[in-house]
């Protein structure tokens, strides 16, 4: 049996994709630090081999990747604002990390990687949709250090024959987000603020607008990139979202009406490092992955808000 090794599998998204590995009898291994990670959110994953280990380090790369068939390479330090304040170590968790799990996968003979991107590569510039083809403009630390991580797993498919997928997330959220931190996706810290009837920061005019991607769409996007044949996806990178955009303003109004929120958001000044406009062209992932977001965004807050508010 093939065995799918999941890193940052502490977190939401890796916690999601090893949960429905599990649920189709695969065997998973799962690797986290827990530097941003919870280990609540293991709960569930018995099933699962877990080793707690940092990716930074090479040794636990090798140990993480021994035996493994198709790596999830989810850890990062996942964060615009906290790589504004520390840039240094958002290199070593997205940089560092992805370059020892490239080695150590290519040591262990690992067959395929799919690997987490960020459609923050595509920086701020006025074109929409972003399309694959567009030149890359990162803005924050981040955003750098996730284009060059793209670009390590782009250059071992070149230089050394792997078989690697980069999927660029936009905006993903969903259960098993963490709302409790400054550094949370905005909408768990919406939903988080919204259910105790505390008013929601919104940072800018609420016009920006963002294409958000449904948990379940993601873990979609990842299992037909693990599964798709090498000569249509090896070396790839493509988008993974909905194709669609709302405002946080509208956002924030579709949230009024799932809470019960009587309030009204409050207005701060825009965040460095922070874009305008995020949207996706989804065209590439459906021509090769057959790729298909299947939930509405508005039951997709709908069933994040009914996950909240059942006291996760």
């Amino acid at each position: 049996m093939a065995k799918y090794l999941v890193t940052g599998v502490g977190g939401f998204i890796g916690r999601s994709i090893a949960a429905e590995l599990l649920a189709r009898g695969e065997s998973v291994r799962g690797i986290d630090s827990f530097i941003t990670g919870r280990r609540a959110n293991l709960v569930g994953l018995e099933a699962m081999e877990f080793q707690e280990g940092d990716l930074a380090d090479p040794a636990a790369c090798a140990r993480a990747c021994a035996g493994v068939d198709t790596v999830f390479h989810e850890a990062a330090l996942a964060s615009v604002p906290r790589s504004v304040v520390d840039p240094v170590a958002t290199n070593v968790n997205c940089v560092d990390a992805t370059l020892n799990v490239l080695v150590a996968s290519r040591g262990a003979g690992v067959r395929r990687i799919v690997f987490a991107g960020s459609s923050s590569a595509y920086g701020d510039t006025p074109t929409l949709p972003k399309r694959e083809e567009m030149l890359p403009n990162p803005i924050s630390p981040y955003a750098a250090a996730k284009l060059a991580a793209e670009y390590y797993m782009r250059s071992f498919a070149r230089v050394y024959g792997m078989e690697t997928v980069v999927l660029r997330y936009f905006n993903v959220f969903g259960p098993y987000q963490d709302p409790g931190s400054t550094y949370s996706g905005v909408l768990a810290i919406f939903c988080r603020k919204m259910l105790a009837g505390e008013a929601p920061t919104i940072y800018g005019d609420g016009q920006q607008s963002r294409d958000f991607t449904y948990i379940d769409d993601v873990i979609n996007a990842n299992l037909l990139a693990a599964a798709a044949p090498a000569e249509k996806v090896a070396g790839q990178m493509m988008n993974a979202a909905t194709g669609a955009r709302y405002t946080l303003r509208e956002t924030f109004d579709i949230l009024k009406d799932l809470t019960g929120f009587k309030g009204e958001p409050v207005f701060a000044e825009a965040r460095t490092g922070d874009i305008r406009h995020s949207h996706a062209d989804i065209s590439l992932a459906r021509k090769l992955l057959g790729y298909e977001p299947k939930v509405s965004f508005r039951e997709a807050l709908r069933r994040t808000v009914e996950w909240y508010k059942n006291g996760a």
